[in-house]
């Protein structure tokens, strides 16, 4: 007699559609560009698909709103099995990456145009990495924040290399690859000996264990522990593992280094802080110390290896190393008021750093590659706006009062101060001392006068006279049969000339990043206000 065979119905996951739409809008966004540029006979221009990422990143805002105002409602929830969780978190976070690539898009526009590009890969790549941030900032499980990573970290790969004209551009590409690949590999083994110590990769679950269970012998989970630590100081540029920041930001678009610079910061961070302070909070005794020696030497070295740049990309890469110190203040510290200061800081440095680098992509000129500091001397007397705007940007960053980069470095201080970390603290404030000299020493570039080439050294004569003659008179080089030097402004050169127009789109989003750092400078209630209901709102 055949024995009866018993069917078990799959257990379908509860999926909470809503948790996901934002990220879900913005793949659709990049799938729609990718087969309108396919399947249209005409060619898609720039003018195109710039229209539909910036329809899709705006899309993608609402829904981070309602979602926003659906958890400040109805409190945090997890679906997709808890490997999802929708909380003012994930929330604040999605606005802040959708603000990035809205702003992104539009910088983009004029590169494109200006280095006939007019592809749809650079847009639809900037919502793929966009989506892997957001994913990341929502992970409630180290498979789906390591998910997120990749898809964040392999769009940005082909980003760096999108400038096929300058071959430091693919240069770029592949010791981001490399080294990219390289950090996935160590946070993936960092995955698997946490799953070896406590069971389960749920985060949750791992902060429940942790917290039933005393590890006689836990050398595995800190091992585990620091290879995640690793692989997340990678990806936000935390020193030692900084190296292919400098080189990746030099040679990359100006329009991806800008995005980079603020969403790959935004996911990592996200992730890193949700899986350290949520996850492993009961063990932060043993974590903190490592954190706090990473933070030391990524605000100091940060600092000081940028006073010796002389091309402003490489500048800006070691001030987001820098930065990247600020926001390790607030892990350090581990406690609410450090995630909300480094929820802060994350925000606001988005729109600084994007409208630098959009600033610096319109000096560029055509090619991408006029981004030594020379370039930017005398240019208030050429682009006063351009000038004014990148001013205020690195005022900011600097920490200037009544912009918003002051009160965001005030908050990671204070959380640290309030977490008796003072020494750390000082620190902070030695290398925002030291920083304060690079981003000022541009300022006072771009409001020089012009360089004068041909013109008289001090104490040497006048040009046109010299009182060689051989009757002891004055002998003029025309006398002679030379002709006078002629003065020439070096910032009105050829290559001034053929600097690249401010377009509509670029000067759209240097207006909305420069408006957003002085306006929420002055009054920043409601900046603060949402971080804080973002971090009461952390599951």
């Amino acid at each position: 007699m055949t024995p009866a065979v018993s069917i078990v119905a799959l257990a379908q996951p509860k999926i909470a559609y809503l948790s996901i739409l934002p990220v879900l809008v913005m793949l659709g966004g990049a799938v729609a560009i990718l087969a309108a540029s396919s399947l249209l006979r005409r060619r898609v221009d720039a003018t195109t698909t710039t229209v539909m990422a910036v329809m899709t990143t705006l899309a993608a805002l609402s829904l981070s709103l309602v979602q926003w105002f659906d958890v400040a409602n109805h409190g945090a929830h997890v679906s997709i099995d808890s490997a999802v969780v929708e909380d003012g978190f994930s929330s604040l976070v999605a606005i802040l990456v959708t603000c990035a690539a809205f702003l992104s898009a539009l910088v983009a526009d004029g590169w494109m145009r200006r280095e006939q590009a007019t592809g749809p890969e650079f847009q639809a790549l900037m919502l793929l990495s966009s989506s892997g941030a957001m994913i990341m900032a929502e992970a409630n499980d180290l498979i789906v924040v390591f998910l997120g990573l990749e898809i964040l970290s392999i769009a940005l790969y082909v980003l760096a290399a999108m400038n096929a004209r300058r071959a430091e551009s693919g240069e770029a590409a592949l010791k981001y690859f490399v080294l990219g690949a390289f950090s996935s590999a160590v946070f993936l083994y960092g995955v698997a000996l946490v799953y070896g110590a406590t069971g389960s990769t749920n985060l949750p679950q791992i902060a429940d264990y942790l917290a039933r269970n005393v590890l006689l012998h836990n050398g595995l989970l800190l091992a585990g522990m620091a290879l995640l630590l690793v692989g997340f100081g990678f990806k936000v540029a935390a020193v030692p593992f900084h190296l292919w920041t400098p080189d990746v930001y030099q040679g990359s678009p100006s329009p991806a280094t800008g995005f980079m610079a603020a969403v790959a910061k935004a996911g990592g961070f996200a992730a890193l802080l949700r899986v350290f302070v949520s996850s492993f909070g009961t063990l932060r005794t043993d974590w903190q110390p490592a954190v706090w020696v990473l933070a030391a030497i990524t605000l100091l070295l940060g600092a000081v290896v940028a006073l010796a740049q002389r091309d402003i990309k490489r500048m800006l890469a070691y001030s987001s190393i820098n930065h990247a110190g600020f926001v390790l203040l607030g892990l350090q510290v581990a406690s609410a008021r450090g995630v909300e200061g480094s929820l802060y800081y994350l925000f606001v440095y988005t729109f600084m750093v994007i409208g630098s680098f959009a600033v610096v992509t319109v000096i560029g000129g055509p090619g991408d590659s006029r981004h030594d500091l020379d370039r930017y001397r005398g240019l208030a007397s050429r682009r006063p706006w351009l000038a004014g705007s990148l001013g205020i940007l690195l005022m900011a960053q600097a920490g200037i009062p009544f912009t918003t980069g002051f009160l965001a470095k005030l908050e990671v201080i204070s959380a640290s101060v309030g977490g008796r970390s003072t020494a750390l603290a000082v620190i902070a404030m030695v290398s925002a001392a030291i920083a304060a000299f690079f981003y000022l020493r541009v300022i006072l570039l771009m409001y020089s006068p012009p360089a004068v080439s041909g013109a008289p050294a001090p104490g040497s004569d006048p040009v046109g006279t010299s009182p060689s003659g051989p009757d002891g008179s004055a002998e003029t080089p025309e006398a002679a049969g030379e002709v006078a030097p002629t003065l020439t402004l070096l910032a009105e050169g050829p290559d001034e000339l053929e600097s690249s127009p401010l377009g509509g789109t670029t000067a759209t989003a240097i207006a909305l990043c420069v408006a957003v750092t002085v306006l929420f400078g002055v009054w920043p209630a409601p900046l603060v206000n949402l971080a804080h209901q973002a971090t009461l709102l952390f599951r």
